[in-house]
């Protein structure tokens, strides 16, 4: 290594315990390449309630390696508490399970050291690095501290592989680096043209391309791995044929291996931690960031974004072609394995994915390619301010209780209405949070130490007004994604919210050492009260409240308006209303609001249906002609057939054309009957799949046997006459149409489409919420000579 590097950004963390204390590492990505930091003799640490200070000092005597300390602490329960150091992690667990039958608890004895040690220094990711002894890209018993300002270049590979229906390795793909190749297994065929944008290497055994494999990575030495499902195949499998061929797969720096583990919820779900490098999954990278698509295939989401895709259709042509290229065009095969690397990486670049993760990781404290974990990174920041503070953590479970109210929805009025605005409150539970300054520590404070005016919340809850942490933290984080708004740093501003918004959530999660029903509610319910009196407050100014849902509310305008005229209603409103809370609050409570309501849309039509079958309103459905400040508009659907990807093409279509022409006041008894007169035609027979997931084993369904069900092992069934994999035993996307038989799948549908089944479980029922409001009917469009039945 070149100079010896400042500031980096951790991209593994891990520990040991040694003979001589507890060992902490950390790989980091600076701008001279990875270094690793290895901190030793680290103590770990937790804590017990002082009254139990002398069983614990019994279970201690003899040991040299562990003592009590006192400290200016309490707990949760108002107590006083105790520091227990350790020379090594491992012994503060081996002492909660010898204290557990007495009913002792130890408190935060859980709290990992590589944890512990960012936590309490307040970094997340990016850090500077102080002393220590640098020898050979390793830097032992340096200091790190946090700095937030700086992100690496990360050299990323986007990694892919392809094999035998039996998941035998054919080739591997490495794409991203100064070098593009490709490995195959086999024998360039004579006379073979070979690729001229990348390098193809040909090898005689799978032995061979593991091995080769793993020089590549220390040749090249990459910092992160991408790929579409990556972890769950490509690593999997490629960790397979290595033990297949008794050879080590050795992906982590230092020519480490991946230390599997499985995840503690998901079954045979799996991480591939290695040492100094993250695999980031494109699939869950795209999920973290809220990106949607009707399919999360890399063949879909590339058509979305990319507006291209791979060279082969669909999965059977797939297994097909592919052995077909291994067997007689191995360069082909090579560029459609490499060609989806290259769709990965463009994925990333378009969506910005490694920027969003960065900042994530930024944002939590958590590993980069850790994208879940809402509970670890509001422990990540809570827990060193609430020592600060003068407490220490209840443990998990501490707390019993059932789940908190979730966010108010109001009854809905259904119908067709002209000139709706909707107006929702600015990240809704984190205000309420900052502005009624709800805290754990501030619910203890209120609790036991109340001063003479605390503050009242939910269910006889009571805040302290200067001690808490929570309100903090997010005042924090808002004005972070403030200033990322004002630089267009829509990644970091994404990852914000993200974060400050789960924090609600996890207060009410049973799984958080935090958890407490009554904390909940207090956002929760305040949350209600302010859509009701909002309700109120606008229907006072002689509007009427249609619809509100958690965080907004749909005002009806009682007349027709101009887009101008809605437009200055709604900013009156919005100013009224912030006003009203902001004298409210300071008049009645003694507190400064952060409530912020804003304008969100105007719809120049609008239609709320009821539930199916009757004539109470629906809840989050409803779609509505948007008009914006330009006049520009455009079609809006929440919850109705049009934004579900459970229903057909064929109904999704229908509901748009047919409420379109409703909204726009234009004709459309004639569209109807010719849309069903297409139908019955065959027109329109490829929008009348089903894709469907199967959520389950197909041996756990019995009793209940849905049609996804039905047509999976029908497929599945054929697959195996075929000598094929049976692609749905297990769960899995299954895409079938309704024939006069029944469900088919498209594998395999040899019976006549069941047309009347379409009219009457797709089309009619949409069409009917619509029509019947306005005195018409599906029936009545139709012609006599087409009955439905």
């Amino acid at each position: 290594m070149p100079a010896s590097p400042t500031l980096g950004f951790i991209l593994t963390r891990n520990w040991r315990d040694s003979s001589s204390g507890t060992v902490v590492e950390y790989w980091l990505a600076t701008d001279v390449g990875a270094l690793k930091v290895v901190l030793t003799k680290q103590t770990s640490v937790a804590f017990v309630e002082a009254q139990h200070k002398a069983v614990v000092q019994a279970q201690l005597l003899g040991s040299t390696d562990m003592y009590l300390k006192e400290l200016e602490l309490k707990s949760f329960q108002n107590q006083p508490v105790l520091g227990i150091y350790a020379k090594q992690f491992r012994q503060l667990g081996k002492l909660a399970r010898a204290l557990q039958p007495q009913g002792i608890s130890l408190l935060e004895a859980d709290i990992r050291p590589h944890e512990r040690y960012l936590m309490e220094r307040f970094i997340t990711a990016s850090v500077e690095i102080h002393g220590g002894r640098m020898e050979h890209g390793v830097c032992q018993d340096c200091k790190l501290s946090p700095a937030p300002d700086y992100r690496p270049n990360l050299k990323v590979v986007s990694l892919d592989i392809e094999t035998s229906q039996n998941l035998e390795l054919y080739s591997i793909a490495l794409d991203g680096l100064d070098e593009r190749v490709v490995f195959m297994l086999g024998e360039p065929a004579a006379g073979a043209i070979e690729p001229i944008d990348f390098a193809l290497r040909y090898y005689s055994s799978r032995r061979a391309m593991i091995e080769a494999l793993n020089y590549w990575f220390e040749q090249h030495d990459p910092d992160v791995i991408i790929g579409w499902n990556v972890v769950q195949f490509d690593l999997r499998v490629l960790q397979k044929n290595a033990d297949d061929a008794h050879t080590p797969l050795l992906l982590g720096r230092e020519r480490q291996p991946m230390a599997w583990r499985a995840h503690p919820g998901k079954q045979e779900y799996l991480f591939a931690p290695m040492p100094g490098r993250v695999a980031i999954d494109g699939i869950e990278a795209l999920r973290a960031a809220m990106w949607s698509f009707p399919s999360f295939s890399l063949e879909n989401v590339a058509q979305q974004l990319l507006g291209e895709g791979k060279d082969i259709g669909s999965e059977y042509d797939k297994l097909a072609e592919i052995e077909r290229r291994y067997r007689e065009d191995k360069p082909a095969l090579a560029a459609y394995n490499i060609k989806d690397c290259e769709l990965v990486l463009r994925i990333f670049e378009k969506t910005k994915l490694l920027s969003f993760a960065m900042e994530r990781a930024h944002t939590t404290g958590l590993q980069l390619d850790h994208f879940g974990g809402s509970i670890a990174a509001f422990s990540h920041h809570y827990l060193p301010r609430m020592h600060r503070l003068g407490y220490v953590a209840p443990n998990v479970g501490d707390v019993q209780g059932k789940s908190s109210p979730g966010g108010y929805v109001m009854d809905s009025k259904p119908g067709f209405y002209d000139s709706v605005l909707v107006l929702d409150y600015k990240s809704l539970y984190p205000s309420i949070i900052r502005t009624f300054l709800v805290d754990p520590v501030g619910l203890v404070e209120g609790s036991f130490n109340a001063s003479d005016d605390p503050i009242k919340g939910p269910l006889d809850t009571l805040f302290s007004r200067d001690k808490h942490c929570l309100p903090g933290i997010v005042t924090t984080l808002w004005k972070a994604r403030d200033e990322a708004k004002r630089n267009k740093n829509e990644p970091l501003s994404q990852a914000l919210k993200l974060v400050m918004n789960s924090f609600a959530g996890v207060l009410g999660a049973a799984e958080c050492r935090f958890f407490n029903p009554k904390l909940i509610s207090a956002i929760t319910l305040r949350g209600h009260t302010m859509v009701k009196a909002t309700r109120d407050f606008v229907e006072q100014r002689g509007y009427e409240a249609i619809y509100g849902d958690t965080d907004s509310i749909f005002i009806w305008l009682k007349s027709k308006h101009t887009n101008e005229q809605a437009y200055v209603v709604a900013a009156e409103l919005v100013r009224d209303i912030n006003a009203w809370w902001t004298q409210k609050l300071r008049d009645e409570e003694g507190l400064e609001s952060h409530l912020e309501i804003e304008f969100d849309t105007h719809f120049k039509k609008f239609f709320m249906p009821t539930i199916r079958g009757s004539d109470v309103g629906s809840k989050k459905r409803y779609a509505g002609l948007s008009v914006d400040a330009e006049d520009n508009e455009s079609m809006i659907f929440r919850g109705l057939e049009m934004a579900r990807s459970d229903w057909t093409l064929l109904a999704r279509q229908f509901q748009d054309g047919l409420l379109s022409r409703v909204f726009k006041g234009e004709p459309y008894q004639q569209w109807v009957a010719e849309y069903v007169d297409a139908t019955l035609a065959g027109l329109k027979d490829d929008l009348l799949i089903y894709r469907k997931r199967l959520r389950h084993h197909l041996d756990e369904y019995v009793k209940n046997v849905p049609p996804q069900v039905r047509a999976a092992r029908i497929a599945d069934e054929f697959n195996h006459r075929m000598d094929r994999p049976r692609q749905y035993q297990t769960g899995g996307w299954i895409q079938y149409v309704m024939t006069r038989n029944g469900p088919e799948p498209l594998e395999v549908r040899t019976s006549t489409i069941d047309y009347d089944h379409y009219l009457s479980k797709q089309l009619q029922p949409i069409a009917d919420a619509i029509l019947v409001p306005l005195g018409d009917s599906f029936t009545a469009l139709i012609s006599p000579q087409k009955p439905l039945f």
